[in-house]
């Protein structure tokens, strides 16, 4: 993989002529189905936006461009299409539609380390990527979870080159598979005449989720099901059954137990796991405003507010009331041309990546005001995954948040790395005063 600037411009003042106009998509030659196929397309679709829905970004804060934002880098040479990306520590972590899992040196500026390496090559899709300590969870279009052994040898890439990670273990598990065989109430009807046990899941795996304590993977399907696995042994506790009229497509956590899923439904619904003996996951809410696809979820660093985006082309804003824990509709951010794809948040930052090829940065304002602080142009695909943290290259301070200064004086540096289904996946250096 190479890297090259870029050398377009973040933000273009001309909008195109036509909202509608469809990409093209980059279909998934490892695709397990026409059904799977027909949903991951349809996604890219832009339906009309959500009328009924107040805007919170106004004229007057809609276009606050920062200058000193810019593309950094941008890593070339991937053989297929980038579909998740996770950071830990120093390392980006990437999954491809070909199977492919990569990893390479966050900083783009690392000349020494910036290029990326192979660290497993499996047989289908990878869909979601989350970390925890020297484990890596990856999800996959065959309805399979892999479990992967960390091996950096001490944080260098060059010598994890040298030998694949280890699939530790495969979700559900050959004990969990073998232990419901045998009784005729662990099997549940998964399509018409066909029955298999409840641990697992029989549709591609969209999205994983770590739970606040560390001890819980939660994993969510095209199959309308989510499950909870437990982290230590990786046996699987439960599963909602049926979550969704159609594919689940996002799953949050929030710190406080609440699992927020998102659906092909136009739903989002908020799960609750109940105390006790069942101690199992109950209906609190259904969220309906969206009048298609729900494909990213994103929730606030304190989980007050719940970001949903959609492909009605808008990014709906769902805040608690002042009452209790019930989520309502604050406005929505609007801005994209076409569908929501991907969401993810950073400090009080939310970044969107859309169909129509950018990302946007947004930032609560006054009240319930956002400005769009800019529009990052550059990929020559649909904009498929997002991660983003906080940069501390020119910081000595150890606070999440990295304030700074520089040329551009005072403020708050971040990094955002945005994967595309153009197979590249661009850099951005993000400076907000």
């Amino acid at each position: 993989m190479g890297k090259i600037p870029c050398s377009l411009p973040f933000q273009s003042k001309h909008k195109s002529t036509n909202s509608d106009e469809f990409h093209p998509i980059y279909s998934d030659s490892s695709s397990s189905s026409s059904l799977s196929l027909s949903r991951s397309s349809s996604s890219l679709y832009s339906q009309p936006s959500l009328p009924s829905v107040p805007s919170l970004t106004p004229l007057s804060t809609h276009s606050e461009l920062l200058s000193n934002t810019f593309c950094a880098s941008t890593f070339t040479g991937l053989s297929s299409s980038v579909f998740c990306l996770s950071l830990a520590g120093r390392h980006l972590y990437t999954g491809t539609s070909n199977g492919e899992i990569l990893l390479r040196n966050k900083d783009p500026l690392n000349q020494e380390k910036n290029h990326s390496i192979v660290v497993e090559q499996s047989k289908s899709s990878v869909k979601s990527i989350v970390i925890f300590g020297d484990k890596l969870f990856t999800a996959h279009q065959d309805h399979k979870i892999r479990v992967w052994k960390i091996d950096n040898h001490d944080d260098d890439i060059e010598a994890s080159n040298q030998n694949y990670y280890k699939c530790i273990a495969t979700l559900p598990t050959l004990n969990d598979r073998c232990m419901r065989l045998f009784s005729a109430k662990n099997y549940v009807e998964v399509r018409r005449h066909k029955k298999c046990t409840w641990v697992h899941h029989v549709d591609t795996v969209s999205a994983l989720a770590i739970s606040s304590d560390n001890s819980l993977l939660y994993s969510a399907s095209w199959d309308r099901t989510f499950k909870i696995w437990r982290i230590s042994d990786f046996k699987c506790l439960e599963s909602v059954w049926n979550a969704h009229d159609d594919a689940i497509n996002a799953i949050a956590l929030s710190k406080n137990g609440y699992v927020y899923t998102g659906s092909s439904d136009m739903k989002i619904k908020i799960w609750k796991k109940e105390q006790g003996e069942k101690s199992i996951h109950t209906l609190i809410a259904t969220l309906e405003k969206h009048k298609s696809s729900v494909n990213a979820l994103a929730l606030s660093t304190d989980g007050s507010v719940l970001y949903s985006g959609a492909c009605d082309r808008s990014i709906i804003v769902w805040e608690k009331d002042s009452g209790g824990d019930k989520m309502v509709v604050s406005g929505a951010l609007r801005g994209h041309t076409k569908a929501i794809l991907c969401l993810c948040v950073v400090d009080d930052l939310v970044v969107s990546g859309s169909a129509d090829k950018t990302v946007r940065i947004w930032k609560k304002g006054i009240g319930k005001s956002y400005s769009c602080l800019a529009v990052l142009e550059g990929h020559n695909g649909p904009v498929k995954c997002l991660t983003a943290s906080s940069d501390n290259s020119n910081s000595n301070s150890n606070s999440s948040r990295s304030k700074s200064k520089d040329d551009f004086g005072v403020g708050n540096s971040y990094m955002v790395y945005s994967g595309s289904l153009d197979c590249n996946i661009k850099v951005w250096k993000i400076w907000v005063p």
